[in-house]
């Protein structure tokens, strides 16, 4: 089991252990815990690990082996907790990017309460690293990620709900406060930089993964 989990470097390699067959779930992971790491100066200096390592393990759930509830943050949260990882870090992945609104369409409330939700910078920025990645690691504007989003599922669909009422909690403060201090990315990220086993190249081929990033 990868140690220091709410560091970069275990949450790192525990996301290599779990996401790289997913694809596009791979290059997405990657590309926003590189924003969160953009974004981390807006954070207090001590949150700074924290948020990076929420960022590398906010999609862990969607690894088929960890599938329980079928709603990967309470699932990834779990995973989490079953293997001693600081209370903080566990609810930050349960409750990323809006997740109560998907848990209420899912029935799953209850599950996700378990979970105190903190209002902080570091939510505010992970949520702003989610929402400004695409899903396969492209950088786009929260309009045109929460857009795209809404293009894949079917209105009416559990995700197409949530998100349409997930949308103006999402935008402020999450967006706005940290746009401005961070540099906007034309391109996806595919960092050539090593983290502990960790190798990144452009030359990676993606899949498809259909599922909400």
């Amino acid at each position: 089991m990868p140690s220091g989990l709410d560091t970069p470097q275990g949450a790192a390699e525990l996301a290599e252990s779990l996401l790289p067959p997913l694809g596009n779930r791979w290059l997405h992971t990657q590309a926003v815990a590189a924003r969160a790491q953009e974004a981390s100066a807006a954070v207090p200096e001590e949150d700074r690990d924290l948020l990076v390592a929420a960022a590398w393990l906010h999609d862990l759930g969607y690894a088929p082996e960890l599938r329980d509830t079928g709603f990967h943050p309470i699932d990834g949260a779990r995973h989490l907790e079953s293997l001693g990882a600081p209370a903080r870090l566990v609810r930050l992945v349960a409750h990323h990017s809006g997740a109560v609104y998907e848990a209420e369409q899912r029935g799953l409330t209850a599950e996700l309460d378990v979970y105190e939700r903190e209002d902080s910078p570091v939510l505010d920025a992970l949520i702003y690293a989610d929402m400004t990645t695409g899903p396969a690691g492209q950088s786009f504007d929260f309009d045109r990620r929460i857009d795209e989003i809404l293009e894949r599922y079917a209105p009416g669909s559990e995700v197409h709900n949530a998100i349409s009422k997930a949308r103006p909690y999402l935008g402020p403060p999450s967006i706005a406060s940290f746009a401005a201090r961070t540099t906007p990315r034309t391109a996806p990220i595919r960092p050539t930089a090593r983290v502990g086993r960790l190798t990144w190249s452009a030359a990676r081929t993606a899949t498809t993964d259909h599922r909400r990033p």
